[in-house]
């Protein structure tokens, strides 16, 4: 079988049996404590622990999985083991509190011996040591021969983290023969004979704090099979590199590199192993909205792409080769990806862009490792501060040092490199930090008796409600209709009151997925559970933030018309003064560019379209052709904004009824955040009146301080005052230097054998240069070093030599402007130099004399 058959034959088999079929989530998690999407349980995280109410209580998928960065990081093993990837497939079957272990041991193995057709001679089982259900379930259920299960301690038992939902679990393996190793199961024989490719967990304790494990009062079923496994072994192979689609890419590698894996070095086979998977990784990324940075996951992509493209370099590839390696993928594994064949001309634009960068300075970063490696021996460290060059200057990710160092037996001073490393990687590792989170225990206690909270914000300003819930900072509603920060729009303000008191609202948030709590910002009387309750929000407040949301939506068609398909939301925040919109684009947007799309968006306005806002399933969204937004999560069930007849979406904001109620969009701002990260900073509405009479203002400013009765005539004023402005400068300088070039024959008679070295004053750059030329032609002078402190900061050195002199001017001042710390290009008959350290200039001048021989 392909891999394309048994991504199709795993799905069938489960949906066949009630499982609901979802498709693979971003590689972007949601869940904090990872980088990438790891395993196929990530996106199901908050099910397992009961925040959130699963589409189905039982579903299968196949996820697409990246393991490049942090405690999940298999980047060094790539190339040069027989399993290791950076990007693979987990095929999953999963049960939230419907079957358990009998019926999920029951499907495993009806599955790999019925319809994959695996020997069941060649199968073996483990469960945990403790696990005696497990254990009998296979034996007297199942039927697999009691000699082929075997039990494992810590292998063989999930945790989700040091407290909540764990249990043990059961592994299948796949015996491939006496070549591959000792006989002895998975318990005692060779691990590359015995290869797990099945994993399923059994979620039945609930663990606290200090360790005491308490059933759940819900089990689940976890199981993770990995496609490239299973279908080295469907295969015959002895690799994943050699199944049908890593095979592809390796031959479409060979060919672009144009090398013979027949007749190809082991490394060389290595290299062209790292080019198809970081081919796989990369696209998939990309395609998920990750960009090439310093920072997290871009950070984790840049390395990954660097990589592939130095074993590119190894190979003598001195062309890019990786935006071909990105056809390739699309080729081989498009059919079961479509939004990768979607993308295709935007990632691999991305992905050129990038090689082409990190070749820019790849043979200048490799040569400099290279000779300083030349002068180390096997054992020895590379200092961090050239690890940190190599990173800083040329684009070398510290790890892809150290696999070059480390094919020479030399470690990376890594300490240094961290002591050395700049703002940049401590706001990357700041990043993937964990952000403490409160107990919220209480909170999905209210959701468990109440359900989630009623939002009635859409029809209704003020609503009538019941408190479930109050404390000294945040009130709990059944109904409300304050809107919950999310998908980038802030939080609602407003009052909540009872017959007993009134409550300040200064913001709105979700405590739990669901559930909208209300800070407390003041609080009139006391208000208490189980009272009956008048919600209000600040209308007028929530007006201005409508406006700003559903501009942003218009801003997004207008970018993606003018720019180009490629522009994809990355980030957005909505308030009622202003909007953010944060976007995928790899270059400046021009003021023509922002001129076009304003236009287009006001057009938009001026027209006065209605907007319909409404709710729907996923794939009816996906067939209208809505645009989900970066970072959002979305089920089955979704609200799609069409704002006018051009813009189609995902949302679940507030709205305007009519893109007219908009009014004026303004941007206000564009600009970089970020590698291939761009923001937009605009106003509607009043927001744009304001920031127009602010423009208003300023003009009439600047016209009054220019001297002119109106505004339009500003910028000719301007333009003369600058003529002017720049006709006095010249005439300084030349008052300047003339009075310094009459410095010279003074300077002159200070010569000590035909050399003048000296401190002057009161001249610039060029001034210096003209005077030092000046005194050198002066007679019997035939060398010359001056220098001066400039009046703009920093200081200058000069030297100057006639043909005849036994010096070169640069030279002369050689150590003189390291000592001033500058540098300059250095010339045998006038050489100048510039530096920041006017307080050593007499030490520099000293040296000047040392290099003339009169020191």
């Amino acid at each position: 079988m392909k891999a394309n058959e048994v991504r199709k034959a795993f799905t069938d088999y489960f949906v066949e049996r009630g499982h609901l079929d979802l498709p693979s989530a971003s590689l972007i998690p949601h869940d904090p404590t990872v980088l990438f999407t790891v395993a196929g349980m990530v996106p199901f995280k908050t099910y397992f622990t009961g925040e959130e109410a699963p589409p189905g209580n039982r579903v299968v998928s196949i996820q697409k999985c990246v393991r490049a960065g942090g405690k999940h990081n298999d980047l060094d093993e790539i190339g040069r083991t027989l399993r290791h990837l950076t990007f693979f497939e987990m095929m999953g079957n999963f049960s939230f509190g419907d079957y358990f272990k009998s019926e999920a041991c029951a499907f495993a193995w009806d599955f790999i011996t019925n319809v994959l057709e695996l020997d069941p001679d060649r199968l073996w089982v483990t469960v945990h040591i403790s696990d005696d259900e497990a254990a009998e379930i296979w034996e007297n259920e199942v039927g697999v021969a009691a000699d082929r299960i075997q039990r494992l301690d810590e292998d063989n038992y999930w945790k989700m983290g040091d407290t909540g939902p764990c249990g043990p679990c059961s592994e299948i393996f796949w015996d491939k023969g006496p070549e591959f190793g000792e006989d002895g199961g998975p318990a005692h024989g060779d691990e590359d004979r015995f290869i797990e490719f099945w994993n399923l967990v059994f979620m039945q304790y609930d663990q606290a704090d200090d360790g005491t494990k308490m059933p759940l009062p819900k089990t689940a079923i976890d199981t993770g099979m990995g496609l490239e496994r299973t279908v080295s072994i469907l295969q015959g192979v002895d690799s994943v590199w050699d199944t049908d689609e890593l095979a592809a890419l390796q031959e479409f590698a060979a060919e672009l590199t144009g090398i013979d894996p027949a007749a190809a070095e082991p490394e060389q086979l290595v290299s062209l192993r790292i080019l198809a998977d970081h081919a796989r990784s990369t696209s998939m990324l990309v395609s998920d909205g990750v960009f090439p940075s310093n920072e997290a996951r871009g950070y984790a992509l840049r390395r990954i792409l660097r990589r592939a493209v130095r074993h590119a370099y190894i190979l003598g590839v001195e062309t890019p080769v990786m935006g071909g390696m990105v056809d390739a993928v699309v080729e081989v594994m498009g059919g079961d990806y479509p939004d990768l064949v979607e993308n295709h001309a935007f990632v691999r634009d991305v992905v050129d862009r990038e090689e082409v960068r990190f070749r820019e300075t790849l043979r200048t970063g490799q040569a400099i490792l290279d000779d300083k490696l030349d002068s180390l021996g096997e054992g020895e460290t590379l200092p961090g501060d050239t690890a940190f060059l190599l990173h800083d200057t040329y684009g070398f990710p510290l790890e892809v040092t150290q696999e070059i160092t480390g094919e020479r037996g030399v470690e990376v001073d890594v300490d240094g490199f961290r002591a050395a490393m700049s703002a940049q990687q401590k706001r990357a590792k700041d990043a993937r930090k964990v952000s403490a989170s409160g107990d919220t225990g209480d909170l999905v206690a209210l959701v468990d008796a109440h359900g989630e909270t009623v939002f009635t914000g859409r029809d209704e300003i003020t609503s009538d409600a019941t408190v479930l819930h109050v404390d000294d900072s945040i009130v709990v509603l059944d109904r409300t209709p304050f809107y919950a920060e999310s998908g980038g729009q802030i939080g609602d303000t407003g009052t909540i009151q009872t017959e007993t008191g009134v409550i300040t609202v200064s913001d709105s948030t979700y405590g739990v997925p669901g559930l909208t709590v209300h800070a407390i910002a003041e609080a009139n009387g006391a208000i208490e559970t189980g009272q009956a309750a008048m919600a209000t929000i600040d209308d007028d407040r929530r007006a201005a933030i409508r406006r700003n949301h559903t501009a942003t939506h218009l801003l997004h068609w207008a970018l993606r018309e003018i720019v180009g398909d490629h522009v994809k939301q990355q980030g957005s925040w909505v308030g009622p003064d202003r909007l953010r919109f944060d976007f995928s684009h790899y270059e400046s947007v021009t003021a023509e560019q922002i001129a076009a799309v304003e236009d287009l968006v006001n057009d938009e306005v001026l027209n006065n379209p209605s907007c319909r806002h409404f709710e729907t399933t996923m794939d009816e969204a996906q067939k209208l052709g809505a645009i989900a937004f970066f970072g959002d999560k979305y089920g089955d069930v979704v609200r799609v904004l069409e704002a006018g007849p051009n813009s189609t979406e995902l949302c679940g904001g507030t709205h305007v009824k009519a893109l007219g109620d908009i009014g004026m969009v303004k941007v206000l701002s564009e600009g970089s955040i970020g590698s291939n990260i761009r923001r937009i900073e605009a106003v509607t509405g009043d927001g744009t009146r304001e920031a127009l009479r602010e423009v208003d203002c300023t003009l009439a400013a600047t016209a009054d301080a220019l001297g002119v009765a109106n505004a339009d005539e500003a910028p000719d004023a301007a333009e003369r005052l600058q003529n002017e402005v720049k006709n006095l400068r010249k005439q300084l300088s030349a008052a300047k230097q003339q009075l310094a070039v009459g410095q010279a024959p003074a300077l002159a008679g200070k010569a000590i054998d035909g050399v003048v070295v000296d401190r002057v004053d009161g001249v610039d750059r060029n001034g210096l240069r003209d005077l030092a030329v000046s005194v050198r032609d002066q007679g019997d002078v035939h060398a010359v070093v001056l220098g001066a402190v400039l009046d703009g900061g920093g200081v200058a050195l000069a030297a100057a030599v006639t043909p005849e002199s036994a010096h070169k001017a640069g030279e002369l001042i050689d150590d003189a402007k390291k000592t001033i710390g500058g540098g300059g290009k250095a010339a045998d008959d006038i050489s100048v130099a510039g530096g920041k350290n006017a307080e050593s200039l007499d030490e520099a001048l000293d040296q000047a004399r040392a290099a003339a021989g009169i020191g």
